[in-house]
């Protein structure tokens, strides 16, 4: 699943090829044909992000809500848009640009009040201005829970996956199962301080990476990382590979549900 950085970056993009045009918009697949024929030739006015969920207004209050989940997917291309496939849930395109989502867990027409109920059961997300990492802290603090799953809880924070989560920890060397309740203050804005310099890097170079300077191949002369996801990472997907701090074995574990990766050397306290 995209994580939130993905989402900041498309709104990015959507706003760049459509945003003061009146696209046309259609439902090659069929499934958001109604909603579709209601904005074609309407002004896209405004594109937001906020976690996972992408938000596209068209008028004054009329927005599309995308969630891509695990399998959906947004192309674009220049003009003109070659025939669109029965795969295609939702295209828009004018005269410069067209883009494709395809496979998206949610794409509905819904109402300012809709989106608002939307924002109101996700936590802070760490790359909006409106981001208050208090609120997540207040969350954080009070809970039994481990930081792993915390990080990962959209309640808490919007927007951070599975690998934000594993780094960021690496990085400030917190072990991942330490309770919440026991993450300090300074601790936390450490955490929060780095999420956001990082997924800001992220949306900039549509990519993860969170190896610092001197431990880059560049700067060590190891060999680049080889990975669907490209970066340079310290710990995820690193399973059983040894450490670039420490030279310790990487491992990795389930826990809520997804794999957790870590250095049990780096990540003692």
């Amino acid at each position: 699943m995209p994580e939130g950085h993905t989402i900041h970056r498309l709104a990015q993009d959507y706003a760049a090829a459509f945003l003061r045009t009146a696209p046309h918009v259609t439902s090659p697949q069929g499934k958001f044909s109604d909603a579709a024929a209601l904005l074609d030739r309407a002004e896209l006015t405004d594109t937001e992000a906020h976690g996972k969920h992408l938000f596209l207004r068209f008028r004054e209050a009329d927005w599309i809500h995308i969630h891509l989940g695990l399998f959906g997917k947004v192309n674009f291309g220049d003009a003109p848009a070659p025939p669109a496939t029965d795969t295609v849930r939702l295209r828009l395109a004018n005269s410069a640009s067209y883009v494709d989502l395809r496979g998206p867990t949610t794409c509905a027409l819904i109402t300012d009040t809709e989106k608002q109920a939307i924002h109101d059961r996700l936590g802070p997300d760490p790359l909006r201005e409106d981001a208050d990492d208090q609120t997540a802290y207040a969350r954080v603090s009070r809970s039994r829970t481990t930081i792993a799953a915390l990080l990962m809880d959209q309640k808490v924070i919007a927007g951070v996956g599975n690998v934000y989560r594993a780094e960021v920890l690496f990085r400030h060397g917190i072990d991942p199962y330490r309770p919440g309740r026991d993450i300090t203050p300074t601790e936390w804005d450490a955490l929060w301080s780095d999420l956001v310099a990082l997924m800001r890097e992220g949306v900039r170079n549509n990519r993860i990476d969170t190896v610092r300077p001197e431990h880059t191949p560049e700067a060590t002369g190891r060999p680049p990382r080889v990975d669907d996801h490209g970066g340079e990472v310290y710990v995820y997907r690193r399973a059983n590979l040894p450490c670039h701090l420490c030279g310790g074995e990487i491992r990795a574990a389930a826990l809520a549900a997804r794999n957790l990766f870590w250095c049990p050397i780096c990540q003692r306290d």
